[in-house]
């Protein structure tokens, strides 16, 4: 059941006698409507009236009216305005572009424009690698998405994506000192993103492909890290999978089990849901069983596209039919990529000893940590206010910081493995749990971790330009 979050806070407005008690029915009406109040402020005294600011946690929209009605109700109180906090935020849009070097003088504006310029620029005409030492390249990742998958919204396009974007940019800054920036695209077809990219390239260090539909992100990935002689990684395929590895890792410490035993069914089979099968084969899992909304996948299904029959062929080895609660008796690991309320208590009984729940769908989980208490070990999701939060931060910053700083021409399996390991050594043995197998997105060791994992990983697979080793 959802409860009031930050992502609908609102910052209320009203306008009350200046008496005792009149706070309290304000607050006491909101309460008892169901909104949470998160912060208080005077705005102004008029007369004998006064105005207060209110900053409220509500569910949706609809909370919102009726925590208004229920303040419109009360005698001597006026709601002024209702500001939504979220869309304040965005207002303008959250990110901008700053100078590194000041312009104070003359002398400044020689060297950094004209003329001064000229001498850099022939430099690099003379050697394009020199690009990653003298402008923004070097560290900096374009955020690439046409909107076709956007969250759970689906395909809302290129503009309704930019707000998105925006937010990952944030997190690429905050955590990686990385400066990304969003490049939404009105395109058609794949051959025209990849174009885009490809046309894309000379300005960026790194490419990070964003909330591009099934089939057609696997096509465009593979492309693009054909063509392109920079990091090519799509976050909603292998962040996930890198995350959810990590998330395995520790929790099999917990239950005492290991990678070589387990038998695993993941729901759902986009973009994660590949990336999550491919990982967990790399890394040792000889049993993985993708299901779909027809069923499980194996070979002998002739409904399957190109990604899908990959899956048919490099997983289910026993080549399992059937609907998801058919094959869930026996497994030790359930991953849920698709939507809420997918298992129910009876899935968990079936499954093997110490089951682990991974039920990642947002905002609505597979099986909720409450319904699965009792029957499962160890249950993540993809929520922030439950324990256990599997979310990509964890992942994208850390292996973009380590591939530019190395100078990675690309961003390799064995790249993601050691990222994998990274993020979950981040977890100290003697504090591991069954509610603590994955580090907070704000510990700041994990980027670190993570981006030296990446980095000498990548300089071990000789995937680093030589140039780079000049680099000051």
């Amino acid at each position: 059941m959802a409860t009031p979050n930050a992502s609908y806070s609102v910052r209320i407005r009203v306008e009350t006698d200046n008496a005792p008690g009149q706070l309290g029915r304000v607050t006491t009406a909101i309460g008892e409507a169901g909104g949470n109040i998160l912060g208080l402020d005077i705005a102004d005294v008029v007369g004998g009236r006064m105005v207060r600011d209110i900053t409220v946690f509500a569910i949706d929209d609809g909370h919102v009216e009726r925590i208004r009605q229920a303040l419109d109700a009360l005698d001597g109180v006026e709601v002024q305005e209702i500001r939504d906090r979220t869309f304040l935020m965005h207002e303008g849009g959250k990110i901008e572009v700053r100078s590194r070097v000041p312009l104070t003088s003359r002398d400044d504006l020689s060297m950094a424009y004209t003329p001064g310029v000229a001498r850099v620029s022939m430099a690099i005409a003379k050697n394009p690698d020199d690009a990653h030492k003298f402008t923004i390249k070097r560290n900096t990742v374009a955020i690439v998405s046409d909107g076709t998958a956007v969250l759970g919204l689906g395909d809302i396009g290129p503009h309704a994506a930019m707000p998105v974007m925006e937010g990952k940019a944030m997190l690429f800054k905050e955590f990686a000192g990385i400066d990304a920036f969003p490049i939404c695209l009105s395109v058609d077809n794949a051959d025209q993103l990849v174009e885009s990219v490809e046309r894309l390239e000379p300005v960026f260090g790194g490419i990070n492909l964003e909330d591009i539909a099934a089939p057609r992100c696997f096509e465009v990935e593979d492309r693009l890290k054909e063509s392109l002689n920079i990091p090519v990684f799509h976050d909603d395929q292998h962040g996930t999978a890198v995350v959810v590895l990590a998330a395995l890792r520790n929790a099999l410490k917990v239950v005492d089990k290991k990678m070589e035993d387990l038998k695993v069914v993941i729901a759902g089979v986009g973009a994660a849901g590949i990336a999550i099968t491919k990982i967990l084969t790399e890394a040792g899992v000889p049993n993985v069983i993708g299901v779909d909304r027809k069923g499980a996948i194996w070979q002998g299904r002739d409904d399957l596209n190109a990604s899908k029959q990959w899956l048919a062929e490099h997983s289910n080895p026993e080549q399992r039919a059937g609907a998801l609660h058919e094959v869930m008796p026996g497994a030790d690991l359930f991953v849920g990529v698709s939507g809420p309320g997918l298992i129910t208590r009876d899935d968990l009984r079936v499954m093997h000893s110490d089951p682990i729940v991974f039920a990642l769908a947002n905002p609505d989980p597979e099986i909720t940590p409450e319904e699965a208490e009792g029957y499962a070990a160890v249950v993540a999701t993809g929520r922030s206010d439950y324990a256990n939060q599997i979310n990509n931060v964890l992942c994208f910053p850390g292996i973009f910081r380590g591939a530019l700083d190395a100078g990675a021409t690309a961003i390799t399996e064995g790249m993601k493995l050691v990222a994998a390991e990274a993020i979950a050594s981040a977890v100290p043995e003697d504090e591991l749990s069954a509610s603590y197998i994955v580090p907070s997105v704000f510990n700041k060791r994990v980027v670190e971790l993570v981006a030296s994992a990446v980095a000498d990983q990548a300089r071990a697979e000789g995937i680093v330009r030589p140039a780079h080793t000049h680099l000051g």
